[in-house]
């Protein structure tokens, strides 16, 4: 959507909320000077994808084949996949790559998954995948799958568990943008905020739907566990 918006104008200032990787694709020069008309927040996506596969394997324990779903025709999340795969050697984790590009191709990942069943599933949460949430929470209970969600919506939802940037305060700091914005500030001068308060959350009840019990010291970190 970000994409769509700065091809859109280059003149009308716009305040992203939650950039996956802003520079890599080429949305702003850089998070200190983007230039152009856009600014506003990432969410550090990429960055975080190591450490939420890291607390995945930490929760469930003896997590040797994952599964990721992503949305392949999106460059921010395809460099989110990217990272998964560098890092999941490192933690002893074999990739299954689900790439979709349509709708059509949920039920093919879905399939997929039951043929080959992973121990867990880490689901990279865009327009796209968001839309089948229901459908994919769905299978992961029936088929005792743990899931990593890259928002916490998920999870209130049926997911297992979510680590990331707070959602909620980043729409709360765009506002800022936007005032500032609206006061005269230019957007190339207003840097790329990096946020600065994280989640982890998990839901106990699919937790023990699952058969998992989720360890006592993750328990501790977390700051919203769903009973």
């Amino acid at each position: 959507m970000a994409q769509v918006a700065k091809d859109t104008t280059t003149t009308i200032p716009i305040v992203m909320v939650a950039g996956a990787d802003p520079v890599a694709i080429g949305l702003v020069a850089s998070l200190a000077r983007p230039g152009g008309n856009f600014t506003g927040l990432t969410l550090m996506s990429a960055e975080l994808a190591g450490k939420q596969l890291a607390l995945l394997k930490e929760a469930i324990g003896g997590l040797g084949h994952v599964a990721v779903l992503w949305n392949a025709r999106d460059a921010a999340m395809t460099n989110i996949f990217s990272e998964i795969q560098t890092t999941a050697p490192v933690l002893g984790v074999t990739v299954h790559p689900l790439g979709v590009h349509e709708a059509s191709d949920i039920d093919r990942a879905i399939a997929t998954m039951t043929e080959d069943r992973p121990d867990a599933l880490f689901i990279i949460t865009d327009v796209l995948t968001s839309r089948y949430t229901r459908q994919v929470v769905d299978f992961a209970v029936q088929h005792q799958l743990p899931t990593m969600f890259q928002g916490s919506g998920p999870v209130a939802e049926g997911g297992l568990m979510f680590y990331g940037a707070s959602l909620t305060e980043a729409y709360r700091r765009a506002a800022t943008y936007v005032d500032r914005i609206l006061k005269g500030a230019k957007p190339a001068d207003l840097p790329v905020e990096q946020p600065m308060k994280f989640e982890l959350i998990f839901n106990l009840k699919t937790a023990k739907a699952l058969g998992l019990t989720i360890p006592p010291t993750l328990l501790f970190q977390a700051d919203e566990v769903i009973k």
